[in-house]
């Protein structure tokens, strides 16, 4: 297998689902379904939803029943990002090398965008045609709970309200767990769930995941840090002028690398259960802590 090779074809599997699921940027009221469009499909490395698929082929399942669900999910991520952008939040003026949304259209229609795609989500999570009901009952909630006060939005309201003079480890690891985490951790057992994973893949699948979602965080950290914005597509240095807590902050970029090291080191033990059907996931790990972006 060629890890970049399957990673752009499953991104671009999921960038055609997204095409069919998302409303026409000129059905009616346009303005609306433009900012939509614009921030789903204007970039991104689609991890969230790749991990889905993958998952489910881990444990012999059809990705095409998971799509949706791997959809729902860049969805409910790229509602976030548009919100995180916002002057209320981080305030940042590019995303992804373009605009933010309440650049490009408005503080209005970004919040309304935001607001449209979660709920689109879950009408798009609904549409997870083949597989069993009571499977996609469960990967609704699991999402829900995901999403809500006691995932993202939890982990988003902790971070606001947080800075990196008086943020201690344990909050830190509260904001990375459920700010991204929660997120990636849904993925996983997202795709598992609706593949039919017994309960030893999905606990193992799930231990994968939080290691992974926090692998990514304390990268992206040090990516804001030491990133080329050419590169990266937004400016470098937004975490510091925020005063947000990170890991690079509170350990230093060394100390940073470490426990990115450490937490890709616990993403690939949790695998020790799957053989050569789990190669993608352990690759995607490696990629993960070595991107640049």
């Amino acid at each position: 297998m060629n890890f970049k090779t399957e990673l752009t074809r499953k991104a671009k599997q999921v960038d055609q689902a997204l095409q069919s699921f998302l409303p026409p940027e000129d059905a009616y009221p346009p303005l609306i379904h433009q900012a939509v469009r614009y921030s789903v499909l204007g970039g991104g490395k689609r991890l969230r939803p790749v991990l889905a698929l993958a998952s489910a082929e881990a444990v012999g399942g059809d990705t095409a029943i998971v799509l949706p669900a791997a959809c729902s999910l860049e969805m409910i991520h790229a509602y976030s990002l548009i919100h995180d952008d916002l002057p209320a939040m981080d305030n940042d003026d590019f995303r992804r090398g373009r605009p933010t949304c309440h650049k490009a259209f408005g503080e209005a229609a970004a919040i309304l965008a935001g607001d449209a795609l979660l709920t689109l989500a879950f009408g798009t999570l609904a549409k997870s045609d083949g597989a069993a009901p009571e499977c996609i009952i469960k990967v609704i909630g699991e999402v829900a709970f995901a999403a809500g006060t006691k995932g993202l939005i939890g982990g988003q309201v902790v971070d606001t309200l947080s800075s990196d003079e008086d943020t201690d480890v344990l909050t830190l690891e509260y904001i990375h767990s459920h700010k991204t985490g929660a997120l990636y951790r849904a993925a996983a057992r997202a795709g598992a769930i609706l593949a039919g994973a017994s309960h030893a893949q999905l606990a193992a699948l799930t231990e994968y995941a939080e290691h992974l979602g926090m692998a990514f965080q304390i990268k992206d950290d040090m990516l804001d840090i030491e990133g080329d914005e050419k590169v990266i597509g937004k400016p470098v240095g937004s975490d510091q002028k925020n005063k947000k807590a990170t890991y690079p902050a509170l350990y230093g970029i060394a100390g940073a690398r470490e426990k990115a090291t450490q937490a890709a080191r616990s993403a690939l033990a949790a695998l020790e259960l799957f053989g050569g059907e789990a190669d993608f996931l352990r690759s995607l790990v490696q990629y993960v802590i070595n991107r640049d972006f």
